[in-house]
């Protein structure tokens, strides 16, 4: 019905894109341009433009049934979507350690809907939750178990929310049931992650306790040795503040080329530029060696799965992943790579056994499809 954002909230230059979304005619977008200082009015004003009689979209926030929220990281107590209760707001705000620079604003969201949709049921959808299938053996860190009972530090993963929407979507599209479909999934936006999915269930992923482990971002560092985090505290006289602050909003592309922009980055790497070519250097060989390590883990894989902003916009990067990738029987076809088409493409050649796909990622579909399965349920 319709589709928009609130952007830039508590910044200056912030407004509201209100896009009214019509079968009979175009679409019609409206872009409000006015102060919003916080959640609170962001929400407010989006629920002033659902129910205002001139757009007739919605009479009052009674119709609203459900409410869904992308909440970060659930912990292991929560593995599905929730409605949120005072109880779950406690627990949910008890583990906000694991996630500190997400979790927080998450809950903050729910707060402010709960108050601006006060009839609806706030439901919680967990980007950890899809991972939750991973073995013992794979989310375990090998420190004395005390950490891991006491204070719930393991392996989590992210983007499950993402990694799950395209892997059903691509077993769909090669018409394999998702319980039999094997697949590798690889999310590249300004945040990075990859997941190897088995019979349609994730069961290792590149992200770790935190968003920051696995492979090289926008802005985070992705794998390190431990032992940096030592260095950098006894060399430089760093607080573990601002270590936490130079590996998650200084590091990757950004730590190496000066932007987390991947268009700048590109436009760098084009015109010869030493660090952004030894940068994507690094971001491509980083994606090739856990495609490695995952089609072990499978044994039998039936398609490789490209999405998010960089994945499914950036032809160089594709190429680049799957050189020499013959080893595992999959090869991509150039011509078909260059393909800029909307929706599900095909890029694998004639002599690939697995299929290179492009699947577009929607993290507010899967949500929305989460929260209607828990009402219906």
């Amino acid at each position: 019905m319709v589709d928009g954002i609130a952007d830039r909230i508590g910044e200056n230059g912030s407004s509201i894109k209100h896009t009214l979304l019509s079968a009979e005619s175009k679409d019609q977008t409206t872009v409000i341009k006015e102060p919003l200082p916080d959640h609170q009015s962001g929400l407010s004003k989006i629920a002033d433009l659902l129910f205002d009689k001139e757009l007739g979209i919605l009479k009052s926030s009674s119709e609203i049934l459900a409410v869904g929220h992308r909440v970060v990281h659930g912990g292991e107590k929560f593995s599905s979507p929730v409605v949120v209760d005072k109880g779950v707001l406690e627990d949910l705000y008890k583990i906000s350690h694991l996630a500190p620079l997400h979790n927080p604003a998450n809950l903050k969201g729910i707060e402010v809907a709960s108050q601006v949709f006060p009839d609806a049921k706030q439901i919680a959808v967990f980007d950890t939750a899809f991972h939750q299938t991973m073995p013992d053996y794979v989310f375990h860190y090998a420190i004395p178990e005390t950490y891991y009972k006491d204070d719930g530090l393991r392996v989590y993963g992210f983007h499950g929310t993402s990694h799950q929407f395209v892997s059903k979507a691509a077993a769909n599209y090669c018409d394999i049931p998702t319980e039999k479909f094997n697949a590798i999934s690889i999310h590249l936006g300004n945040g990075c992650s990859m997941s190897a999915i088995k019979g349609g269930k994730s069961i290792d992923t590149t992200m770790g306790l935190t968003p920051l482990g696995g492979l090289i971002m926008g802005t985070r560092s992705g794998d390190i040795d431990p032992s940096l985090i030592l260095l950098l505290g006894k060399n430089h006289n760093m607080t573990f503040d601002e270590v936490d602050t130079l590996l998650n909003k200084e590091s990757g592309l950004k730590g190496l080329t000066g932007s987390n922009d991947f268009r700048d980055v590109i436009s760098k790497y084009e015109k010869k530029d030493a660090a952004a070519i030894l940068a994507v250097e690094m971001y491509v060989y980083r994606i090739r060696k856990y495609i490695g390590a995952y089609a072990v883990v499978l044994g039998h894989l039936d398609a490789i799965i490209f999405t998010a902003g960089v994945g499914e916009n950036s032809a160089l990067i594709r190429e680049k992943v799957c050189e020499g990738l013959e080893i595992i029987h999959t090869e991509l076809d150039n011509e078909k790579n260059k393909n800029k088409a909307p929706g599900i493409k095909e890029l694998q050649s004639l002599k690939s056994k697995v299929k290179i796909l492009v699947v577009p990622t929607n993290e507010e579909l899967e949500i929305a499809e989460q929260v209607s399965g828990l009402l219906i349920a």
